[in-house]
Order: C-alpha cells, then sequence, then structure tokens
C-alpha cells in the first residue's frame, strides 16, 4: 500500500472523531489530495452529513477532486444510496457513476432510487449513475422508461441518456 493510501485510510478514521478539530483537519488534509484521497472514499460519503459547515465542505471539496472510487468500497456506497441526508445519498450515488461498469452491482439499488427518493437532486443523480453503469444496468429499463417521462425536464433527458447507455 502506498504512503498516500496510508494517508488516506488513516484521515478516513479521523472523520469518524467525536471531536471536532480532528474532523476539520483530516477533511482539510483530504481535500488537498486530490484523487489520492480515493481510499476514504466511503468515509468521505458518510462526512457529507457532518453537523460542522466546514467539514461538510471540506468533504465535498475533497470528493469533488476524487475521480472514481476504489472498487472496494461500492458495496458500502450502495449502502448509503438511501441514507436519510440528501448531500449523502447525492454522493454515494455519485462515486458509484464514476466507478462505471465496477457498480453494476449497483444497480437494484440505483434503480429503487429513481422509483422512491424524494430528492429530485438524488434521483437525477440515480439515472445519470445507472447511464454511466451502461449495458450492466439493464435491469433498471422500466424505471428509466418511467423516469424519462417525468415533468422535470432534467430527470427526463438523464434518463433518456442512460435508456440509450444500456441500449434501451
Amino acid at each position: 500500500m502506498s504512503d498516500a493510501a496510508t494517508d488516506a485510510e488513516g484521515l478516513a478514521a479521523q472523520l469518524a472523531s467525536t471531536e471536532l478539530e480532528p474532523r476539520r483537519a483530516a477533511a482539510e488534509r483530504l481535500a488537498r489530495m486530490g484523487e489520492e484521497a480515493a481510499p476514504a472514499a466511503a468515509a468521505l460519503v458518510r462526512a457529507c452529513g457532518d453537523a460542522d459547515d466546514q467539514v461538510r465542505e471540506q468533504v465535498v471539496a475533497a470528493l469533488e477532486d476524487l475521480g472514481p472510487p476504489p472498487t472496494s468500497a461500492v458495496a458500502t456506497l450502495v449502502g448509503l444510496i438511501d441514507h436519510a441526508n440528501p448531500l449523502v445519498a447525492y454522493w454515494a450515488t455519485t462515486l458509484l457513476g464514476r466507478s462505471g461498469e465496477d457498480a453494476a452491482s449497483a444497480a437494484p439499488a440505483l434503480t429503487k432510487c429513481l422509483d422512491s427518493v424524494v430528492d429530485l437532486a438524488v434521483r437525477q443523480r440515480a439515472a445519470w449513475a445507472l447511464g454511466k453503469i451502461g449495458p450492466a444496468a439493464a435491469t433498471a429499463r422500466d424505471a428509466l422508461v418511467r423516469a424519462s417521462g417525468q415533468t422535470d425536464e432534467r430527470l427526463a433527458r438523464l434518463a433518456s441518456e442512460a435508456l440509450a447507455a444500456i441500449g434501451g
């Protein structure tokens, strides 16, 4: 394991601290690491629900520059898709989309999200992620057809694009 991966994993553990300052410091350092923060992907997504604004801002900055998460994080991210905090759900869904075909196992959870989640941005992201997964998300075809007929233009467009990407 590289030094950066070891650092990212240690900082990920700090994000779960009960003390504010270690969480802030970890979030700030992870935000500066760019793609090297990938081993902390799941911890960063969970930290989107932090009570502290500064932690959340730094965590989102880290996630924006992260790129695809490690394949080992996919199962954890799937478990966060239906999180009560919309920001956590949004970023879990985003990282699954960035994983592309490696997140094929997420297709059922993303499909459920597309049909049931109240937060529109999360539903839009689910449609986008299913498109990024591609043909391996073919089981989502019916849900994407329903979403492509929604009144929200962005959701309808993303669902239509996803249908084209999965071959439907």
